[in-house]
């Protein structure tokens, strides 16, 4: 019996664990930092995994400059960008949530620093868990500070 209710407990405990690790972030903001800090750790399923097939991104500046549309065109230019860049250290300051009962908009200056230092303006549009629109714009102006 004592051997049944530490199983029981161990099992409890292992539970418990897997679901904290899983725990999805709860605001805008915490989802898109959990965003910048997996493409800087080019983790591509969790960079991915917000978007819907009706997403847009829209990237705005350097060789990946354009519209990328759909889950998977969105998936293609995160695997160019990743091989390409390997992982990153990222830095992320001036994060701004605005929402309502419909979605939430995050802006954030984020330094993406690795083989090159990448400053990007970012704004991501969230409705519920989906990503919805997300703009990556490079911004010379951030690397001087």
């Amino acid at each position: 019996m004592v051997k049944s209710h530490l199983s029981s407990f161990l099992g409890l405990v292992l539970l418990t664990g897997c679901a904290a690790g899983q725990a999805v972030a709860e605001t805008a903001s915490e989802r898109a930092t959990a965003h910048f800090q997996a493409i800087g750790q080019g983790q591509l399923d969790v960079v991915t995994a917000a978007y819907t097939d009706a997403s847009t991104f829209q990237w705005i500046g350097g060789p990946l400059d354009g519209e990328y549309k759909g889950k998977s065109a969105i998936a293609e230019v995160w695997r160019k960008f990743t091989a390409a860049q390997g992982k990153l250290e990222v830095a992320v300051a001036n994060v701004t949530e605005n929402g309502n009962p419909k979605g939430s908009t995050v802006t954030a200056d984020v330094m993406f620093k690795g083989k090159k230092t990448i400053p990007v303006r970012y704004v991501l549009t969230y409705r519920g868990a989906d990503l919805v629109t997300e703009i990556w714009q490079i911004d010379p102006k951030l690397a001087q500070y």
